[in-house]
């Protein structure tokens, strides 16, 4: 039970669940569900697709995740990088003749695959070649890019495009034909809804509401803002005066539907499918982490894989897109006291009935209200801080953001993602390929080592003790060479070098070739060349080759036995050197 438990979290969850579970659970799923349905839609008009995708994508997907994933907080349904993303992916299929829904539900299908393959062979380290600052950058990119893109929908006029250089010239031609109507509803939506984020709450405490209705009535901003919006648009026949609507909705269960399996299609998604899966497992798994270390509780990142490929799966042959867990919903749900995931399975009936039975009601819904709903959700994963902090911490990172923002605003999603991720990986190896070496020194009445330019330390002119702060491996095994070469070019009493390996988690064959070099051209030379504070692992896989053989010195366990053995060796004693530059 409990091997089987590892595969499918429901069992473990499931057995323990209780009355005082069910009470917390049915209270979050309320609230969220609340939520849910303005923002199912808005990111369904996000994606490019028909409104009710985004309630499909949240009923289904759901409950899968329930079943396979092990967040007890994390949501999971349409979020808004995705469905920019899912939007630029299937953007291109038009000209082909593919049916977006299509294209969309085949995303969805690839991306589902993908994560499961990543989760059965715990692959899920994949994710960590993007990093934090790259993440950081090109979300704010796509905030931006998303705001642009609705702007459309606010004003009420016609534009296209998916980066910025296309956006942006293209809303200013539209500009004269403004609805001024459509603009009012959606500036209004907008100011309404920053309004509640701060003074709604407040203002239902101080008219006798308790926390839990408090907390309800601000979380359903958003509806309040569409049954307003939709009652104004019905009342004062709107439609007749050029606003937009979301129109006929049908009133039904997600259906049965299916990917396209065309060699074309899946060959145009299976690029786009990958990045969209990367950046939204790293998106989940980030809430998922966070909310669970508040409880106390464990995440197990390849079960996630398993949990949000499963999801996908379920979004792709009900009618869906692709989906993820979302940070806003995830954050409320567990505020609202979600104690499992049955509190999605709760969140996903309450969807189900809203699509049964609520759908002709949003018939009037202005799409400036969906696009305002948008907008306010985006802007605030804008961080711009985050070139300040980069800035001054690490200028290497500070040109990872920037590029990535840049490429994403100007060439778009998929380009910005990939390049951020490409220039991770060089700026890491670029690193690596020059790892820091220092001359260390002992420091007086111990037995510890350090640098020679930053510590006053004993040193012996017939000893050169070097420490190598990286693995050795095929990207820096050539510098390794020629920097130890210059650091023993000008040193004429030298008969001992101790290369200090307390940092070298690997030597790969490219650096284990580049050692034997060193040891043949030091030992032409007169010079010994020894080894200390070798670590297990490594000293294993040395073992393997003939190099240990051939070392014209030894292998020491610590620095300090390596630097006394061959002192005495020597026939000298340490002379202090006290250079303390500091560098």
């Amino acid at each position: 039970m409990h091997r089987l438990s590892r595969y499918l979290p429901v069992l473990d969850w499931g057995r323990r669940y209780n009355a005082d579970k069910l009470g917390a659970d049915l209270v979050a799923a309320l609230i969220v569900t609340i939520m849910l349905i303005p923002q199912s839609l808005a990111y369904a008009l996000l994606a490019g697709l028909p409104p009710e995708a985004g309630i499909y994508a949240s009923i289904l997907p759901i409950v899968l995740y329930a079943i396979f994933g092990t967040s007890r907080s994390l949501a999971v349904g349409p979020v808004a990088v995705i469905s920019l993303m899912t939007a630029a992916a299937i953007g291109g299929l038009g000209d082909q003749g593919i049916d977006y829904a299509t294209a969309a539900l085949t995303l969805a299908f690839l991306s589902g695959a993908f994560l499961l393959l990543l989760g059965v062979f715990r692959l899920g380290f994949i994710a960590n070649f993007l990093s934090h600052p790259v993440i950081a950058g090109f979300i704010t990119a796509s905030g931006i890019l998303i705001a642009t893109s609705q702007l459309k929908h606010i004003l009420g006029i016609e534009a296209s495009g998916d980066t910025l250089l296309e956006l942006v010239p293209d809303l200013w031609r539209a500009m004269g034909s403004i609805n001024w109507i459509t603009a009012a509803i959606g500036l209004s939506v907008i100011v309404f809804l920053y309004w509640v984020r701060s003074g709604l709450k407040p203002l239902l405490r101080r008219i006798g509401l308790g926390p839990t209705l408090s907390e309800m009535g601000a979380k359903a901003g958003p509806v309040f803002a569409v049954v307003a919006s939709t009652l104004a648009v019905w009342a004062f026949d709107l439609t007749g005066r050029g606003v937009d609507i979301v129109g006929s909705v049908p009133q039904s269960l997600p259906p049965l539907t299916l990917p396209s399996f065309q060699p074309s299609v899946l060959t145009a998604m299976i690029g786009p499918a990958i990045l969209l899966s990367i950046i939204g497992f790293v998106e989940s798994i980030s809430v998922a982490q966070t909310l669970a270390a508040r409880r106390r509780q464990r995440i197990d990142p390849n079960q996630e894989l398993i949990g949000l490929g499963a999801a996908n799966l379920g979004a792709a042959f009900s009618g869906g897109f692709p989906v993820t867990g979302g940070f806003s919903r995830s954050v409320v749900n567990f505020d609202a006291g979600a104690r499992t995931p049955a509190a999605g399975v709760f969140t996903a009936a309450g969807l189900a009935i809203a699509a049964l039975a609520l759908t002709p009601l949003i018939y009037f819904l202005p799409n400036a209200t969906l696009a305002a709903t948008i907008i306010v959700a985006v802007l605030s994963l804008v961080d711009f801080s985050v070139l300040k902090r980069t800035w001054r911490y690490s200028r290497a990172d500070f040109a990872a953001v920037s590029a990535t923002i840049l490429l994403t605003l100007i060439f778009g999603v998929e380009a910005g993602v990939s390049a951020g991720v490409l220039i991770s990986v060089l700026i890491h190896v670029y690193r690596s390929s020059r790892p820091h070496m220092a001359i260390v020194g002992q420091v007086p009445d111990t037995e510890h080592y350090r640098n020679v330019n930053r510590h006053d330390v004993i040193t012996d002119d017939s000893i050169l003790s070097i420490r190598v702060d990286e693995s050795l491996y095929f990207a820096n095994a050539r510098n390794l060479e020629d920097r130890i070469y210059d650091m023993t070019a000008d040193r004429g009493d030298l008969k001992h070098v101790i290369l200090m390996c307390s940092a070298v988690n690997e030597i790969d064959m490219s650096a284990l070739e580049s050692l034997e070099a060193i040891n043949s051209r030091l030992k032409a030379r007169g010079i010994t060349f020894h080894l200390s504070e070798v670590k297990g692992p490594v000293m294993d896989r040395l073992k393997t080759s003939s190099f240990l053989d051939d070392l014209t010195g030894k292998v020491f366990l610590t620095q300090h036995g390596a630097v006394r053995c061959l002192a005495k060796t020597a026939q000298t004693y340490p002379s202090p050197s006290r250079d303390g530059v500091s560098i």
